[in-house]
């Protein structure tokens, strides 16, 4: 015999008898079901709804297909997919019902009294609680229930920011908040004048929000080093930008594990280069190689005729000079060593391209040392050169250029791996034909046809940025060193994917700059590249260019595959959307 229903439990719960007083009955929600879903014994019902399920997403499934290779768009459909679906959300329906899962079982309602009361139904054996307004403050006292706590409460803590708790200024703290709310101390003075920088953060905060009227709650001021950025990272601090740090990996590169610290608020980013080192692991790592390491810099310097310029051109060009001005260069520093000299004239202007190695520093400050040096030993020799600039743009830093594009700056990589079909299907969830195909029409052509310069993949400064925040780099280096190339190709008889990543422009370092902060050194830590490396220079900051191409090429693997799968909607809707309502927080 088919038994359809449990029997209903009762609804009614007894208080103490000192109390003498019951709860009043409520009366249940009672819903149908999912397997009153026909009027037929449930294995045959079970039955129908399971081969319901399994046919229609097979043909639907199949004809999804059939339009990604003809390049026919998925939303337009026919009336037989349009059935398809109607069939496969009934099922869909059905098949959560009947392991438990009901739409309808808990819901919410508002009362008049700005309370939340939840509704559920009588298999959580809960009922609607309601207050009966008959009970004295005698009963109320011997009430053992538990207290039960409005949901409003819930939802609005949920939705605010932390706040720092800003304690009352002392009164010479105060008189110096006045002042420099006055005009008459500077701002800036405020370190040197007390000797104390968190003070100082904290009186310059105080005194931002008396002039402008608008409060900085929601931002973090305890908890910081803030003589650790004096003179270094940041000037008139008032606090800090929390950004959280996820964990990639482990990425297997050259046959070691690493676990990489990725800093976004950009949801799905982490979850897709992880996906992406989980494909690389699974078949058999990738492979990184080091192609060149330079640092550049190009002062721009003028004479009175374009010929004097050319003579300069070929002094610095000529072989015979090289040893000379590598000396000169060099002095500058132990690490930095000068590897060539490459000039352009544009008139009467001379652009001279410095490149030299700098050790694990990314080297800016070093390299433009070295050409100052370079730059005042030129002038006994071409009296009449005005230098213009210690930087032309001919470097080129932090804008896209193609120079950077064709002969590098920074540290150039070359990553690649080799995807199996299986985990191209399995991990991927997509074919290695679907792949090669997007990747010509979307990196290849589609970025000749919107003219990039350098920008021949999918989103490689997604992750550079990500990794270049957590580890203290330059974020604003993610322009040239998100320079990249992805390359996909059958191989193996068309069964395996041959994927590449070609970055010329890295520009990383392990010391100096950002990377000496608490949080960030701690990820550089985390991937064995803390510091400077004694045994040998510039290894560490070397292989942290690796690690970068590596973790490209995961995420570009990951986004690729979503692309070609039809995935990126749905996984963006699912992880990159807030559920918390903006108009509270705005409120």
């Amino acid at each position: 015999m088919d038994v359809r229903r449990r029997p209903a439990k009762s609804s009614v719960s007894q208080k103490s008898a000192a109390a003498g007083e019951l709860l009043k009955p409520h009366k249940q929600y009672l819903h149908p079901k999912a397997s009153d879903a026909l009027p037929l014994p449930l294995y045959i019902t079970n039955s129908l709804f399971f081969t319901l399920f399994f046919s229609v997403m097979y043909f639907l499934l199949t004809r999804w297909r059939e339009k990604i290779r003809n390049s026919t768009p998925l939303h337009v459909v026919t009336l037989a997919e349009l059935a398809a679906l109607a069939s496969l959300i009934a099922s869909i329906i059905y098949l959560l019902g009947f392991f438990g899962i009901d739409f309808v079982q808990s819901f919410v309602t508002r009362s008049p009294s700005g309370t939340w009361d939840v509704v559920e139904d009588e298999r959580d054996d809960r009922f609607l609680l309601e207050e009966d307004s008959r009970r004295g403050p005698c009963a109320a006292a011997i009430d053992c229930s538990p207290p039960v706590v409005p949901l409003k409460a819930v939802a609005d803590d949920s939705l605010r920011v932390p706040t720092t708790v800003i304690l009352p200024p002392s009164e010479e703290d105060e008189e110096i908040i006045k002042s420099v709310v006055a005009g008459s101390t500077p701002s800036y003075s405020l370190e040197s004048k007390l000797g104390d920088c968190k003070r100082a953060a904290a009186i310059r905060r105080e005194a931002l929000e008396r002039i402008t009227g608008k409060s900085l709650s929601g931002m973090p001021l305890d908890g910081f080093d803030y003589d650790s950025i004096l003179g270094q990272c940041c000037e008139m601090p008032v606090g800090y930008v929390q950004i959280p740090v996820g964990i990639a990996g482990p990425l297997l590169l050259n046959g070691t594990e690493y676990s990489v610290p990725m800093a976004t608020t950009e949801g799905c980013l982490v979850a897709s280069t992880n996906r992406g080192c989980k494909a690389i692991h699974a078949s058999g790592g990738a492979t990184s190689i080091l192609l060149r390491d330079g640092m550049t810099r190009a002062p721009v310097v003028r004479f009175g005729t374009a010929k004097r310029a050319a003579e300069l051109k070929f002094f610095l060009e000529d072989p015979l000079n090289s040893d000379t001005l590598a000396v000169v260069f060099n002095k500058s520093s132990r690490f930095a060593r000068l590897q060539g000299i490459q000039c352009a004239i544009a008139g009467k202007n001379l652009y001279i391209r410095f490149s030299c190695s700098t050790g694990d520093a990314m080297g800016m400050n070093m390299v433009s040392k070295g050409v100052q040096n370079v730059l005042d030993f030129l002038q006994s020799d071409f009296p009449d050169m005005d230098v213009m600039g210690i930087s032309g743009n001919f470097c080129s830093d932090k804008k896209p250029a193609a120079v950077n594009w064709i002969q590098g700056r920074g540290k150039s990589v070359v990553c690649e791996a080799i995807i199996k079909e299986e985990v191209v299907k399995k991990v991927l969830k997509t074919n290695v034909a679907a792949l090669v195909e997007l990747n010509m029409l979307k990196n290849l052509t589609g970025s000749a046809m919107a003219g990039a310069l350098g920008g021949f993949n999918a989103h490689a400064s997604n992750i550079v940025s990500a990794v270049y925040i957590a580890t203290g780099q330059d974020p604003a280096q993610n322009v040239e060193s998100s320079h990249c190339i992805t390359m996909m190709e059958a191989v193996n008889d068309g069964k395996d994917l041959h994927v590449s990543v070609t970055m010329p422009s890295i520009e990383v370092g392990t010391v100096g700059g950002g990377t000496q902060l608490a949080s960030q050194s701690a990820c550089l830590n985390l991937l064995g590249v803390k510091g400077a490396n004694k045994e040998s220079p510039g290894s560490n900051s070397r292989l942290l260019a690796t690690i970068v191409a590596g973790s490209v090429l995961a995420g570009e693997l990951s986004l690729m595959s979503a692309l070609a799968a039809g995935q990126l909607v749905k996984s963006h809707m699912k992880y990159n959307r807030s559920r918390k309502d903006v108009t509270k927080i705005a409120s």
